[in-house]
């Protein structure tokens, strides 16, 4: 091989080393913003989306003027629970929820953990779909036992719903209502409650979902 061959071969050799480096250098900053972006979004115990991704996914829904209800729920004695057995216990609790309201089939769009022991499910239908939803969303946690890491623990769920009944409504309103629905089955001791146009949104949800 001539001496103009062998640089070539050699200036040929570096150039490609250079983009494999860079694909590299490319694929682990995609792999790393991939990651940050599923972090932002995602709740870390459960795998679920989080509040923001949850807000969003309502949002787009409303924008579209499509039909959909919310429902809140959260654990009767969970902070009980938490206090007396564990952090371990409490999130693989949670992490138990969290998979058994994943389950949950359509017309729920989007299964979401908001914070602490507070769940939200999308739903992509009327009322009569939402009311669906928050029944099973309840007997789905009530049915049978959590396998968690010290035992079984027989948990039930206080949740509240609401829809979309006429254009224009916000976010915030319906998360406000939902809200206020689940306090209502929760100073019943547990239990499903729809939201009625009559009651007044408690201060707490008020405070919540101002922002």
């Amino acid at each position: 091989m001539s001496s103009i061959l062998h640089t070539i071969a050699i200036a040929v050799g570096g150039i490609l080393a250079g983009l494999a480096l860079a694909g590299a250098q490319l694929w682990r900053q995609r792999q790393a913003l991939d990651a940050a972006r599923y972090e932002a979004t995602h709740d870390e115990i459960t795998g679920l989306p989080n509040r923001r991704l949850f807000v969003t996914r309502l949002r787009a829904v409303l924008a579209d003027n499509a039909p959909v209800g919310v429902v809140l729920l959260d654990l009767n004695r969970f902070k009980t629970i938490n206090d007396t057995l564990g952090h371990e216990v409490g999130n693989d609790l949670l992490h138990q929820v969290g998979r058994r309201l994943a389950s949950l089939p359509a017309p729920v769009w989007v299964t979401a953990r908001l914070s602490g022991d507070e769940f939200a499910l999308l739903v992509a239908g009327d009322r009569d779909d939402t009311a669906a939803a928050a029944h099973a969303a309840w007997e789905v946690i009530a049915a049978a036992p959590m396998r968690v890491v010290n035992g079984d623990l027989q948990v039930t769920a206080s949740v509240g719903y609401t829809h979309a009944h006429h254009d224009h409504v916000s976010t915030r309103h319906l998360l406000t209502q939902a809200d206020s629905a689940m306090y209502e089955a929760k100073r019943a001791s547990g239990g499903v409650r729809e939201y009625l146009t009559h009651r007044t949104p408690t201060a707490r949800s008020r405070d919540r979902h101002d922002h």
